[in-house]
């Protein structure tokens, strides 16, 4: 028995190590060529020759201490995948931000505000702005939803009142022809973006403009603190400069824009505990409210259609002030 049981944990650890080691090969450094995806059934052959040496009659280990010694070197050619911002990126996520900071003084540089006509046919644009630290009132969540309850796009936006608002969407970056799948995500094929955009741009996108599917947009005023808020904008202009200077990977599970924002909240002690609910985006807003983040005063499904924003966005329009029409259904700051 105890034999049968060595045998089946070493088959479950040769298949994921298989299967792992596969689409490493077969993802490589960016683009698939057909080199990779030789490399890649190679290395699955190899593992099915590894797991027949171990689930065989005979009970021997010499080529599964090969097909370990083949993983072995592709984990090392993987973890010396680099990332680069000299790459030729789609034009959305051309240009990085980065901040230059003086007292409370926060310069925003290439704050993304593209005019568009569709999802995909617009006008690039971009502009500096200064923001000042001690006038952040509120730190803002919204949540996109295309593919059920579970999964959204989570953005923080910044109400510097009189300032206006700042929104940061924690994404891939792209390159030409390259389209988003969440298993390459896994495996070191996208850098990781802070777009810091205009709410026009980056909320209207989605309300107004993504048809393919489409999205629902929700606008959520979690509760904290003013100083709790100006330290997390703080944390982000920090992670902001750093992605600057030194790129680094998205991670579908470990580094996504709702895990990001999560860990950028650590600055504050009174971060909320980790849940699963972090990991499967769309349930934030929901386990904001059970940890009594958001308003008590209403049960949550209410709270959640008042925050639902996509005819507020749409009536709006590209008006300049769009961020003032889709808050419509709150009331004002004291």
């Amino acid at each position: 028995m105890k034999k049968i049981l060595k045998q089946l944990f070493l088959g479950l650890l040769l298949t994921g190590i298989t299967a792992w080691g596969v689409l490493a090969l077969y993802y490589g450094d960016s683009m698939t060529s057909p080199w990779q995806t030789g490399f890649a059934v190679l290395f699955g052959l190899s593992g099915i020759l590894a797991l027949i040496d171990v689930l065989g009659l005979r009970w021997r280990f010499r080529y599964f201490w090969v097909h370990l010694t083949l993983f072995i070197i592709v984990l090392i050619a993987w973890l010396s995948i680099a990332p680069s911002n000299d790459r030729a990126w789609q034009q959305d996520v051309a240009k990085l931000a980065y901040a230059t900071i003086e007292g409370d003084q926060v310069t925003l540089h290439n704050i993304r505000n593209f005019d568009y006509r569709s999802e995909f046919d617009y006008d690039p644009a971009y502009y500096d702005k200064t923001y000042n630290v001690s006038k952040l009132e509120e730190v803002e969540l919204l949540a996109f939803y295309w593919m059920g309850p579970a999964i959204a796009h989570t953005i923080l936006s910044f109400n510097f009142g009189e300032q206006g608002h700042l929104a940061v969407s924690i994404e891939t970056r792209k390159e030409l022809n390259e389209e988003y799948s969440t298993i390459k995500g896994f495996f070191r094929q996208y850098e990781l973006m802070y777009i810091v955009a205009d709410e026009r741009d980056v909320i209207r996108l989605r309300t107004n403009f993504r048809n393919n599917p489409p999205e629902q947009g929700y606008l959520f005023k979690p509760t904290g603190g003013k100083e709790n808020g100006r330290r997390l904008f703080l944390s982000y202009i920090e992670k902001i400069n750093e992605l600057y200077e030194n790129p680094a990977f998205y991670n579908t599970l470990l580094d996504n824009c709702t895990v990001a924002i999560w860990e950028r909240t650590w600055v504050n002690t009174e971060h909320l505990a980790f849940s699963w609910k972090i990991l499967l985006s769309g349930y934030l807003p929901e386990y904001l409210y059970e940890s009594k983040r958001l308003d008590q005063t209403l049960p949550f499904a209410e709270l959640q259609q008042r925050a639902h924003i996509n005819p507020l966005a749409k009536a709006a329009g590209d008006a300049d002030d769009f961020s003032k029409r889709i808050r419509a259904n709150y009331p004002p700051l004291d």
